[in-house]
């Protein structure tokens, strides 16, 4: 009978998931998902293969798992940060801040994108998950711009436009080259938006509509 990892079945549950999805990030930061076997996965966290099977049944299972649990831990930190902050332009700040602290683990493993090497279903809840993250940015944006703060623009294209410029970047580890880094950025988001960090407001283009 397998050994049971803390005091209850949960415990035991979640004590399992957790070592797993340990496992799959050190695996991630030292090659590609698709170099990755689920006995690879099983080896690396400890656990026999049969095991593995009654929680996952698949390393996609155990990679969409994963990437579950860290968004909403991601996104509940996030919203806890923002929670005391009323000003829409220091709410993007403290966005930028948050962004370039993640550790990105699953977004720069060695190999193809992820969303190449797995499943198109796979593909469209990988793609769900950074629809959370983005609701976050939105609503920060919809806010600056009903507040006056920045320029009304396309949400669609902007949202996407900041995650391209925020997506794993190389964040210098020590200051002050870092703190350095974080401001750099931090400004350069802000007047991409059409925000400064004065408090006054960038002209933005109007977008083109008719070309005839």
């Amino acid at each position: 009978m397998p050994k049971i990892l803390g005091g209850s079945l949960t415990e035991h549950r979640e004590r399992t998931r957790d070592a797993l999805f340990g496992a799959l990030a050190q695996l991630l930061r030292e090659r590609g998902f698709d170099a990755i076997s689920l006995a690879d996965i099983a080896a690396q966290a400890g656990i026999g293969r049969t095991a593995v099977y009654n929680h996952f049944p698949d390393k996609e299972s155990v990679l969409l798992g994963y990437i579950e649990h860290e968004t909403s831990a991601y996104v509940a930190a996030l919203e806890r940060s923002l929670a005391g902050i009323t000003d829409p332009v220091d709410q993007l700040r403290e966005y930028v801040r948050h962004q370039l602290a993640l550790e990105r683990t699953y977004h720069l493993p060695p190999g193809p994108d992820l969303r190449e090497v797995v499943s198109p279903d796979a593909a469209k809840r990988l793609r769900g998950h950074v629809r959370q993250v983005e609701t976050v940015l939105r609503r920060i944006l919809s806010g600056a711009i009903d507040a006056g703060a920045i320029p009304a623009q396309h949400l669609d294209a902007v949202v996407q436009l900041v995650h391209a410029c925020l997506s794993g970047r190389s964040v210098p580890t020590t200051d002050p080259e870092r703190g350095e880094f974080v401001a750099a950025t931090e400004l350069f988001v802000l007047r991409a938006v059409g925000a400064r960090a004065d408090g006054a407001v960038h002209a933005v283009a109007e977008p083109v509509t008719d070309v005839a």
